[in-house]
């Protein structure tokens, strides 16, 4: 059994794991974790599935005005950052 402290951490670079965002030596750690902690197993399993689902759930795409829309602010944004 872990501590809540390490799996605190661990829940967290969960969502890395998930998402392909970390090391070869953190993706070694986290599987190891997962292997010896139910609860944390538990919450990846949780995670993937509405990753998943979302994932099959969103094929819908934005109307072009919104697009540009967003297009345009993060321009704004952008030079206003600049700017700074």
């Amino acid at each position: 059994m872990t501590s809540d402290e390490s799996c605190a951490d661990f829940l967290e670079r969960i969502v890395y794991f998930l998402d392909n965002e970390l090391d070869a030596a953190d993706v070694a750690d986290v599987r190891v974790h997962l292997d010896e902690c139910a609860p944390c197993l538990q919450n990846y399993d949780l995670q993937r599935t509405v990753k998943a689902m979302v994932a099959r759930s969103c094929h819908e795409t934005a109307p072009e005005s919104l697009r540009q829309r967003v297009r345009v602010q993060i321009q704004q944004i952008q030079v206003r950052y600049s700017d700074s």
